[in-house]
């Protein structure tokens, strides 16, 4: 079943009630947002099986709080995009700024485009594929899940990680405190194939790769850097 509904009438408020809503009944629901006007936190808090496509540009926060729903941005996205994500997925046609997929448990999120600073800050679980670049800082203090980045990283990537891997195709500005390059074998080869076709980004070859992971120099207090504290 099919609906629209149009942001130059509606109020964000409404828009989020009926998505909200239509991710609690079957058969599933597909819903189409036109006018968005890169408009702040919409379609937040979805809790269901529902397909919603965003016809444009939005502002920050949009698809927060995500699950099980599968939402499509053909524009732009603002900061914060999928922040706190927990399943379901999120895909955003052009580029993302600062800070995408913040704190997000579980999921997919794909940006087709570039993302800015941060992406994947405090990641718990979720899977990102960036088809381009990413800005610095990214997967700082990345607890757990995969961020695949098909073009460059800016500096400091996987500051102080835990056991979250990156993996980048480009060339990587610099690194961040406890990540190092890792070995990249065939357990990490499949679930890169994987990712990569679960985000549609096809004719890349896996093993132009490099995987980054936590060196676990700063899981304990070592009283030699008490200094550094």
């Amino acid at each position: 079943m099919s609906h629209t509904i149009d942001l130059a009438t509606a109020t964000t408020r409404e828009l989020n009630s009926a998505l909200q809503a239509a991710s609690k009944v079957t058969p599933k629901q597909n819903w189409t947002v036109h006018n968005p006007g890169g408009g702040h936190t919409l379609a937040v808090g979805l809790d269901g099986d529902v397909d919603v496509t965003i016809d444009g540009h939005v502002g920050y926060y949009c698809a927060g709080m995500n699950q099980r729903a599968n939402v499509t941005i053909t524009g732009n996205a603002g900061p914060g995009v999928a922040e706190n994500m927990m399943s379901g997925q999120v895909r955003i046609k052009g580029n993302a700024s600062q800070y995408a997929g913040a704190t997000a448990h579980g999921g997919l999120l794909v940006v087709e485009g570039s993302a800015s600073s941060r992406c994947g800050i405090s990641m718990k679980g979720v899977d990102i594929v960036v088809h381009g670049s990413i800005g610095h800082m990214s997967a700082f203090m990345a607890q757990s899940g995969r961020l695949v980045v098909c073009g460059d990283a800016g500096d400091a990537l996987g500051d102080s990680i835990y056991e979250a891997r990156i993996y980048v195709r480009g060339e990587v500005a610099s690194l961040g405190a406890d990540c190092v390059e890792q070995p990249l074998e065939q357990i990490h080869r499949d679930e890169l194939a994987q990712l990569l076709t679960n985000a549609g980004a096809v004719g890349v070859d896996v093993g132009d790769f490099r995987r980054y992971g936590s060196a676990r120099e700063l899981y304990h207090f070592k009283v030699d850097n008490a200094h550094a504290y």
